[in-house]
């Protein structure tokens, strides 16, 4: 009986990046270094998929990496010809690597006028994964980039239809104190890249926050944290991010490090 908590501790991974995209092609040369390196940080990670096929691209990836665990799901703008194909994704559910759904939301970034019909696909294509995700009883893995105002309008709604049953994270959050208080209201969490480690921007919105509702992540191989800025991202940086966010928080690391590992495995349903 004295080896079971020592063997939980050793199985624990020490860095959690709950968002990356380890299975796309900028990593074709080289990923099992990169998976190597995962290893040697002990960093477990969610690869994340953007259409049918790189989501089935993430889950085969997961089945072969004990370290590595899948999100599926369309991206609201990837390709805006993509459709949310059910049979599809409910076949790729047979697999138990798959921990969450999405990316998924609204992006309005690079739309010009009302785009009432445009905004119209994008709402229709998030709520049959909101709810697949409640279906499934995972957690949807929001894209959300200039239409926080319209995206928590719709989780608020589906929160009151579905209560505890609807969870949820805001991967790359960026919105206002404002957005973030009412999410926190829906019990969704808010994960943050290495654009913490170069942009104040955030420092409040991460200051407000009950630790045990952040969660951290890269995005790789995209936004590498300092001191990797202009370099391809990879997961094992995100030790960058959770450094970032103990400092911003003023709290002592390693607390900050095993609370937001614990975060990812509780919000998950991840048992390493």
């Amino acid at each position: 009986l004295l080896f079971i908590p020592i063997l939980l501790i050793l199985m624990s991974p020490s860095f959690f990046d709950i968002h990356s995209h380890i299975h796309v092609p900028q990593y074709d040369e080289d990923r099992e270094k990169v998976i190597e390196r995962l290893k040697e940080t002990n960093t477990a990670i969610i690869t994340v998929g953007t259409d049918f096929e790189s989501s089935q691209s993430a889950v085969a990836l997961a089945e072969t990496h004990e370290n590595i665990y899948a999100c599926i799901g369309v991206h609201p703008v990837d390709d805006p010809e993509r459709i949310f194909e059910l049979e599809k994704f409910e076949s790729l559910m047979a697999s138990n690597r798959v921990v969450s759904i999405g990316e998924c939301g609204l992006d309005y970034f690079r739309l010009e006028g009302d785009a009432i019909a445009e905004k119209k696909r994008q709402k229709a294509l998030f709520e049959q994964q909101i709810h697949f995700a409640v279906k499934h009883k995972k957690l949807l893995m929001i894209h959300c980039r200039s239409a926080y105002e319209d995206a928590t309008d719709m989780l608020e709604s589906f929160s009151r239809e579905y209560g505890d049953k609807l969870l949820g994270n805001a991967h790359f959050y960026a919105g206002s104190m404002d957005i973030a208080k009412r999410l926190l209201q829906i019990n969704f969490s808010m994960s943050f890249t290495g654009v913490i480690t170069f942009t104040h921007d955030y420092d409040e919105v991460i200051q407000m926050l009950p630790l045990d509702m952040i969660m951290s992540e890269t995005d790789a191989p995209y936004v590498s944290p300092v001191p990797y800025r202009g370099k391809r991202n990879e997961p094992s940086y995100v030790q960058e991010v959770v450094k970032k966010i103990a400092q911003i928080r003023g709290e002592d690391f390693d607390m900050v490090k095993k609370q937001l590992v614990d975060n990812a495995l509780k919000r998950f349903a991840i048992r390493p």
